[in-house]
């Protein structure tokens, strides 16, 4: 489950939009924002490109998308 909390964090500290951000990984803006709130899981590539968009190191990628 990702910690959206944590996720919306960093996307409001990029200063990119999130319009921007689904584009740059592929998906169109609601596949991504259903992401976001867990309401569909991010796949293991999505994260990875997440990730170099938003320049977000092991430590915060583990606290977003890999704890409980």
């Amino acid at each position: 489950m990702t910690n959206s909390n944590e996720l919306l964090k960093i996307i409001k500290n990029s200063g990119l939009k999130k319009g921007y951000i689904a584009e740059k990984m592929g998906i169109c803006l609601s596949t991504f924002s259903r992401k976001v709130n867990n309401k569909v899981e991010f796949n293991t590539k999505q994260i990875s490109s997440l990730c170099e968009i938003l320049h977000i190191n092991d430590d915060e990628r583990n606290k977003i998308f890999f704890t409980n």
